[in-house]
């Protein structure tokens, strides 16, 4: 654990927790990554309410003890392994309105293995993950702003991943990768957690609509998971933007019959505003910013346009499914840039009519 088979400085091992309640009141992401090859260990929180994203982040050094998962501030608990999380992040003495949260995660059901996730920039592999999925409740207490959130757990859900492997880091020259730029990325990750059972949904696409990730996939506790066919999502964007604000996911059952699950959105939360993930521009996951290093702030995500990039990152959407009459939730995570043939945007600038 201490040292790792690959020299490669980009070798990561990171997860992600969302908790959402069932109204789009709040959206809660956090997640915890250590970079062993460049020493480093860091995790984040941000909490969606409103037009406001509350948001904590954290980065140290990176120590020899892999069980202990804690940055500054944030904490992650491991209860029960693959059933029960304690997640945790201690309140700011000079900021008493500041983000802070005490809150146990407990999966409903299995852990489902996704594709192998890999792609390459010219000749160089940039990007290899493994990655498993889970779908839960969530129970605990939130506190931002002047509010106190009661998460119970029939009203709020959980859904959480963790990967490990080669994810790109800040700071590496790009050498002749920059010649090797895609046209176009379209990228879909819906977990969707529904009373008795679980869906997942990946789907990754160049610039033509060629699929190089896929997977569609029901799990339910005792039963073999299902395969459901080829995914097909169809996504209702806001004008002038790429921001979804409703979908149909089409899928097929074993025996051919097809599969609709609606899509609403309820709350979004852009990975590129406090959480680090790229491209934001103050603050990146594996960036060294020496020992004990802590970083709260708000956002306002009244108006779009004071926050440029966000438009070329992922968002995680909070979001509420419906199926054959059930009624589920959790997270439509998107992401378009660039040329999407499938979708109709012609290049970077193109946005929905």
């Amino acid at each position: 654990m201490k040292h790792h088979v690959s020299g490669d400085r980009n070798v990561y091992d990171r997860c992600i927790f969302h908790v959402l309640d069932h109204t789009g009141r709040a959206l809660l992401v956090a997640g915890l990554g250590v970079y062993p090859n460049t020493g480093v260990v860091d995790a984040y929180a941000t909490l969606r309410t409103g037009d406001r994203l509350h948001a904590v982040r954290a980065s140290d050094a990176l120590g020899d003890d892999r069980m202990r998962l804690e940055v500054g501030p944030l904490r992650i608990t491991v209860d029960e392994p693959l059933r029960r999380f304690t997640l945790s992040c201690a309140a700011d003495p000079a900021d008493p309105d500041g983000l802070s949260f005490e809150l146990t995660w407990t999966a409903d059901f299995p852990a489902l293995w996704e594709p192998h996730h890999f792609q390459r920039t010219g000749n160089r592999l940039t990007l290899e993950g493994r990655r498993f999925v889970q779908a839960g409740r969530c129970e605990g207490v939130i506190r931002a702003g002047g509010e106190r959130f009661e998460v119970t757990a029939g009203e709020w859900t959980g859904t959480r991943d963790r990967s490990w492997g080669v994810r790109p880091i800040p700071g590496e020259e790009p050498g002749r990768a920059a010649e090797s730029r895609p046209e176009g990325f379209h990228w879909l990750w819906i977990p969707m957690r529904f009373e008795d059972r679980f869906l997942m949904v990946v789907a990754q696409e160049d610039a033509d609509g060629y699929r190089t990730l896929n997977q569609a996939q029901l799990v339910r506790a005792g039963h073999r998971d299902v395969q459901l066919g080829w995914p097909r999502t169809e996504i209702a964007y806001r004008a002038g933007t790429r921001h979804p604000e409703s979908a149909v996911v089409h899928l097929t059952d074993p025996g051919g019959k097809p599969l609709e699950i609606g899509v609403e959105i309820l709350a979004s939360s852009p990975l590129a505003v406090g959480a680090g993930y790229p491209p934001a521009g103050d603050w990146q996951h594996g960036t060294w910013r020496g020992r004990d290093w802590t970083d709260r702030r708000v956002y306002d995500l009244s108006d779009p346009s004071a926050h440029p990039l966000a438009a070329y990152g992922v968002t995680d959407h909070a979001a509420r499914f419906t199926l054959d009459g059930r009624t589920g939730h959790g997270i439509f995570e998107h992401g378009s840039f660039g040329r999407h043939d499938p979708s109709g945007f012609t290049d970077f600038t193109s946005t929905a009519r």
